[in-house]
């Protein structure tokens, strides 16, 4: 249950617009149901910020649809990650205003939209397009968590001219999040340009040496340049998460 709903009962309750039976009707699963298949934390909005994020992956649909009708049932807004085109498909037939983000593979469901929470913009850096459904995994979470977030793709190393033209929004964000496969040195030469926050995030992009992003994650973890931080392999929506903690107000 999100924060604004609680309030929204407790005020209904105060001037006696509910009964303490419809509270407790309303409130009967709070702060977890347990479905068998899954222990839903409804509780988790009010300590985090954010309700549960659903991980699609490994997961069948009817599955995913019953949590997102117990949340929705509670007025939370619903992020699904690492959703394919199938599934999202199902889901938007018992969801029709929920927005699938083919890149991101992502699903969002808003009964409200988010306010805005954030001190400034976040800004999503892509070495190569190869990379952007893992940047545009970090931008879907980032937005959802109700931040403003601009994107710059296809910047990498290979051609580094390209990223010093986008040299006036990579100075003006206020939390940066470089996402790079291969040998992963764009987060290095951002972290050297700038006094804001550095998320870095290896992508599995790259030929056979380069392991799976094995070979990023080592190359972002040494980095030379002070105050980078570094997330899991193809980790879009750790990153756009902790850009989100950052940044809010």
């Amino acid at each position: 249950m999100e924060r604004k709903a609680l309030e929204d009962l407790l005020r209904g309750l105060k001037s006696e617009k509910f009964t303490v039976e419809e509270c407790l009707e309303k409130l009967k699963s709070f702060p977890l149901e347990d479905m068998g298949f899954a222990c839903i934390d409804h509780h988790r909005h009010l300590r985090r910020g954010l309700s549960e994020v659903i991980f699609g992956q490994g997961k069948d649909t009817e599955k995913i649809i019953s949590i997102m009708s117990s949340m929705a049932e509670k007025e939370e807004r619903i992020l699904v990650t690492r959703l394919s085109a199938d599934k999202a498909a199902a889901i938007s037939a018992v969801f029709p205003s929920a927005v699938y983000h083919r890149s991101a593979r992502a699903l969002t469901l808003s009964m409200t939209p988010a306010a805005n929470k954030g001190r400034g913009t976040i800004l999503v850096i892509s070495a190569g397009t190869s990379d952007m459904p893992v940047a545009d995994e970090a931008a879907v979470t980032a937005r959802f968590m109700g931040n403003i977030v601009e994107t710059v793709y296809d910047v990498g190393v290979a051609g580094l001219h390209r990223l010093f033209s986008f040299r006036g929004r990579i100075l003006s964000a206020s939390v940066i999040v470089v996402v790079a496969g291969m040998e992963g040195a764009l987060p290095s030469v951002v972290g050297g340009l700038v006094d804001k926050p550095v998320i870095a995030v290896p992508t599995s992009v790259g030929y056979g040496a380069s392991f799976g992003g094995i070979a990023a994650l080592l190359g972002m973890l040494n980095s030379c340049a002070s105050g980078v931080t570094v997330v899991n392999i193809d980790n879009g929506f750790g990153a756009g998460y902790a850009a989100s903690l950052i940044n809010r107000l």
